[in-house]
């Protein structure tokens, strides 16, 4: 499997985890929601400015989109929202919160000398 193929899966997966419709991640990203469907079926690579952004929505690494590595999708993430109803400030909100949590847990496993704890 491509990279491009994985990070199309992850989204698709990651997304209708988190309850978000196409819709939502388009008008998060300001692109058309068929763009979102292209990604997702793999007709259109996604460009790091979105992946980054969509790292940020969902709570992983960039690099946690280009893995074949489930553990990341298994794993709890930072906060659960519910997704009837939000604008897409509230999206923007979430990403916001979600970065300063992955920022906050990578300054603290430098600090921890890379030991990570539970």
């Amino acid at each position: 499997m491509t990279s491009q193929d994985q990070i199309r899966k992850n989204l698709a997966t990651l997304r209708s985890r988190r309850g978000l419709s196409q819709e939502e991640v388009a008008a998060f990203l300001k692109i058309s929601r068929p763009l979102i469907s292209y990604y997702e079926s793999g007709e259109r690579e996604i460009p790091l400015p979105h992946l980054e952004k969509l790292s940020n929505l969902f709570g992983v690494e960039v690099a946690d989109l280009m893995s074949d590595e489930s553990a990341f999708l298994q794993a709890n993430f930072a906060f659960a929202f519910r997704t009837n109803g939000l604008a897409e400030s509230d999206l923007q909100s979430i990403a916001d919160f979600q970065k300063i949590v992955k920022n906050y847990l990578k300054l603290k496993l430098i600090k921890d000398g890379g030991k990570k704890s539970n």
